[in-house]
């Protein structure tokens, strides 16, 4: 497919953007008169469903063939924005069998599927049904966090540092990064350890704690970690024994204390909805990959997965291959240090050896500093990443406001993906120009997600806040 952008990354000139692809087949399938209705819906719960609905070619096209990798790009995103365990496919029987058959357990999409089936408990399946039997978009608007009475811990583990904080009525009396490395680590007592130091870290600068709060990567459920990168080289037996109860474990040791865990992505978005009191806020943290979080016009969640760094983000079957997943063009290799890692190295910046990669990324920020020209190419490309992509995570979200986050945003870098993504949000989609992207201050950008997760939990009535 022939696409035409208007701004291109400088240092990644093929890239495919997916809301310019899509805009393109929908304008092709219009302009032949041959379209068929089409629509996928992914079930996450009785109370939480999502239909995407477009036209794709009929079977008399002879472009029917590219329906395929279309649909199955926004079946894809739709698995990992929302997450469920059941995907409905209204239309084209031949489309279906299709996305059917990629999600077996031997086929191309096993992994997203085992991982929906470990999150859910259920089995996962894809059916057919008629276009006109397809079930109605239903949301559940939960309230979260906004608490800031009483004495409080927050702690947020990330993929290449965790961060706690104290916070007494609403005041941050300690904050504390630590680097580590969760996902070289197999011996579940390292990251055990490690979460239960921070925290107690934090509790040492507070006369007694009246809530825990945790914003975690990974895919969270009634405050047990069910799936989490962090954690994938802990053997799969050990971790449903020892750490996906790890928080509430560790939270134990302080009493009956309310605690209260969430996906990093979801905090993101409420310490921007914290910041700026601005709901239908998306918030997107740029890390060791992508969290990406949302709370509605009230400040509440969805309940979805927001698995933002699952999601594809460049068309082109020959953009970056991630080796977790499986796949291709998917938003952990846009909007994370690795994406400044390959974009430095396609502009010729060459890295000393046995860097990690946050050490990578520390190094390509103090060239940047010093006036590297490539440096702000780097953070150039990542800002137009994300405007074209914010323009596809609006067909899923209703998004006023964008908060920006994490170790990538830090220093001038940040304001640099801030202006080239509103930039191509100006010139590409007008009717998407009342979106406002937000820069925290510099501390907000690396801590504040700790900061807002302390404010998780509600003090309850019968618990004393002055013991």
């Amino acid at each position: 497919m022939d696409i035409s952008l208007k701004m291109r990354p400088p240092l990644d000139v093929s890239f495919m953007p997916m809301a310019i692809v899509l805009r393109e087949f929908e304008k092709n399938v219009l302009a032949g008169g041959c379209g068929d209705d089409f629509g996928i819906c992914i079930e996450h719960s009785e109370k939480i469903r999502f239909t995407y609905r477009f036209k794709i070619f009929n079977e008399s096209s002879a472009n029917f063939n590219d329906n395929f990798q279309v649909t199955e790009r926004l079946v894809k995103s739709l698995v990992w924005v929302v997450g469920g365990y059941k995907v409905i496919i209204g239309g084209s029987e031949k489309v279906f069998e299709h996305i059917k058959n990629l999600y077996r357990h031997d086929n191309l999409r096993a992994r997203d599927l085992q991982c929906m089936e470990r999150v859910f408990e259920k089995q996962f399946e894809v059916v057919n049904c008629d276009f006109s039997k397809l079930p109605n978009t239903c949301y559940n608007s939960i309230p979260v966090g906004g608490n800031l009475n009483g004495r409080r811990i927050g702690f947020d583990a990330g993929g290449s540092d965790r961060k706690a904080s104290a916070v007494i009525d609403g005041e941050v009396v300690f904050s504390e990064e630590t680097i580590w490395r969760p996902k070289e680590n197999s011996d579940y007592t390292y990251h055990y350890d490690g979460i239960r130091d921070s925290i107690k870290s934090a509790a040492k600068y507070l006369p007694g704690v009246d809530a825990i709060g945790v914003s975690t990567a990974g895919i969270v459920r009634d405050n047990r970690v069910m799936s989490a990168l962090l954690f994938d080289k802990i053997p799969r037996d050990i971790f449903n024994e020892k750490m996906k109860d790890v928080y509430l474990n560790i939270a134990g040791e302080f009493g009956d204390v309310p605690v209260q865990v969430v996906n990093d992505g979801d905090v993101t978005a409420l310490a921007g909805f914290l910041e700026t009191k601005k709901g239908n806020l998306l918030g997107i943290a740029m890390g060791t990959a992508e969290a990406g979080g949302y709370v509605d016009a009230s400040g509440n969640i969805l309940g979805w997965l927001n698995e933002l760094a699952s999601v594809p983000v460049d068309f082109s079957e020959k953009s970056t291959y991630d080796n977790v997943s499986k796949d291709y063009g998917l938003g952990v290799d846009y909007f994370s240090q690795d994406a400044v890692i390959r974009l430095a190295e396609n502009g010729g910046i060459a890295f000393g050896e046995g860097l990690t990669k946050a050490e990578k990324l520390a190094y390509i920020q103090t060239l940047h500093k010093d006036g590297n020209s490539v440096c702000d190419d780097i953070f150039k490309s990542i800002g137009i990443y994300l405007g074209y992509t914010l323009a596809y995570y609006a067909l899923f979200y209703v998004i006023e406001n964008i908060m920006i986050l994490g170790r990538v945003t830090s220093g001038e870098g940040g304001v640099l993906i801030k202006e080239c993504a509103e930039k191509v949000i100006n010139l590409e989609f007008p009717e998407l120009e009342h979106i406002t992207v937000e820069l925290p201050d510099e501390s907000n950008r690396r801590v504040g997600q700790s900061i807002a997760a302390a404010s998780l939990p509600k003090i309850r009535v019968t618990d004393s806040i002055s013991k």
